[in-house]
């Protein structure tokens, strides 16, 4: 039996709500983990580095996708809300339609710039190749990789979130036997890596569309809409967070692997590139949380249900707690057997990796806290705030701590900049909590 939005959410119901986002964002996280694995292992410690060296960019390019897909699902989960059914899947069709134009432009864009790109971001000419084969056929997949982002939210909505779990299954598991086929055995490198992934995107974003576009028994529906440029400003302010976070977090990334280019060369990059799969796997919990609980927030708030919104508050940042100590636990107790998953077969890239995830991994302590404060705002409709505390967390203060504490701790200091960088978003997250809570009522 399907929950819906306009329900009364226990601890227990929540917990089942979100569960099936929550899987699915861990899910998507460990069959990236998998491209890394394999391009390690199989193809070399260079090819991986090329690889991490030009995942930001294409990051950026996907960022669209986050962006509209947070903000509009707030902006849609409000207005089914406020009971205008028809409304609301109006702006749901023209945000698909838009985001698809951007991904197209995107594309053209990104094939033209990307072997000048490669070179700005520290490229060299062994690495160079690595980049823009991978990008290239990447970029390909750029469409529906943004839709696939898109409906992980929207499903969401639609109150089908185990449908949005089962996609995330069939695309990982192909690009999982499809890593293992391009790389393992017929020896197809970097390219087989991103025709993999590639393959994957396209599953993964043709599904839900088809479902939408086809007649469902979900809230949401493609269909005839008009272009609305409020609904469109709104939907982008509301995921402005979202967008600040993967732009903010793809030029942090740069700065990263310039700083250890500069200090260890090409080695710094691969432990680096080990860190952000591994780390995103913790991340993704959080993540899935704050994407599978916001539209609950979004509908009661249009709804005007004040005490369901300060309900949903204080069990969230009880939940995220506990969540917060067991993740933070784990990673300093795995943190060997994971690096290992990577660079076994060299012991002193191994013992870097090692040291360098159990500093980071106290980062998690905080970061729960910070990531659903965002997504909190956002589903209120609060894009500005939401936006303030992203832009804080994954920029400002990252960029500050990145460059500043390598000056007194060396290599140290750039795996120690996301704990001082969490903690001050942490500070700031919560004075945006105390400055609104009577303006929201929460």
């Amino acid at each position: 039996m399907n929950i819906q939005l306009s329900e009364h959410f226990t601890y227990r119901k929540l917990l089942r709500f979100t569960f099936p986002s929550i899987v699915m964002m861990v899910f998507s996280s460990i069959y990236g983990v998998v491209d890394g694995v394999f391009v390690s292992n199989f193809v070399g410690s260079e090819p991986f580095a090329a690889i991490n060296l030009i995942m930001p960019f294409l990051m950026i390019l996907g960022a669209v996708g986050f962006m509209l897909g947070t903000g509009g699902s707030a902006l849609v989960a409000y207005t089914l809300g406020a009971g205008d059914e028809k409304r609301a899947n109006e702006i749901f069709s023209l945000l698909i339609y838009v985001l698809i134009g951007l991904g197209l432009f995107f594309t053209v864009a990104g094939l033209i710039f990307l072997e000048p790109v490669s070179r700005l971001l520290g490229a060299d000419e062994v690495m160079l190749p690595y980049c823009v084969a991978y990008g290239r056929i990447i970029l390909l997949a750029l469409v529906p990789f943004m839709l696939l982002n898109v409906f992980q939210s929207f499903l969401v909505v639609a109150e089908r979130p185990n449908f949005g779990l089962y996609i995330t299954v069939i695309a990982g598991v192909s690009n999982m036997v499809l890593d293992a086929l391009f790389i393992a055995v017929w020896k197809k490198g970097v390219a087989g890596a991103a025709m993999a992934t590639a393959i994957s995107q396209w599953l993964g974003g043709t599904i839900p569309f088809l479902y939408f576009l086809l007649p469902n028994k979900g809230k949401l529906h493609l269909g005839r809409t008009h272009f609305e440029v409020r609904s469109l400003i709104k939907s982008c302010t509301n995921g402005a967070s979202e967008f600040m976070t993967n732009i903010s977090m793809s030029v942090v990334n740069m700065l990263y692997n310039w700083q250890l280019m500069r200090l260890l060369g090409a080695d710094g990059v691969t432990v680096y590139g080990v860190i952000m799969y591994v780390n995103f796997i913790f991340i993704a919990i959080f993540l899935g949380y704050s994407i599978g609980s916001a539209p609950i927030v979004g509908y009661h708030y249009g709804a005007g249900h004040t005490d369901e919104v300060k309900g949903l508050l204080k069990k969230s940042m009880k939940l995220i707690a506990i969540m917060s100590l067991v993740l933070t636990a784990l990673a300093e107790f795995t943190a060997r057997p994971l690096s290992m998953i990577f660079v076994s077969y060299n012991a002193d890239l191994l013992a870097l990796t090692v040291r360098a995830f159990m500093i980071y991994s106290v980062s998690f302590l905080i970061s729960g806290f910070n990531i659903y404060a965002s997504s909190f705002f956002t589903a209120l409709n609060d894009g500005a705030t939401s936006a303030l505390i992203s832009f804080g967390r994954t920029l400002v203060f990252q960029i500050a701590a990145v460059l500043i504490l390598p000056v007194f701790l060396d290599v140290d200091g750039i795996w120690g900049a996301v704990i001082l960088a969490e903690a001050l978003a942490g500070v700031l997250s919560a004075v945006c909590f105390v400055y609104n809570r009577k303006k929201y009522n929460y």
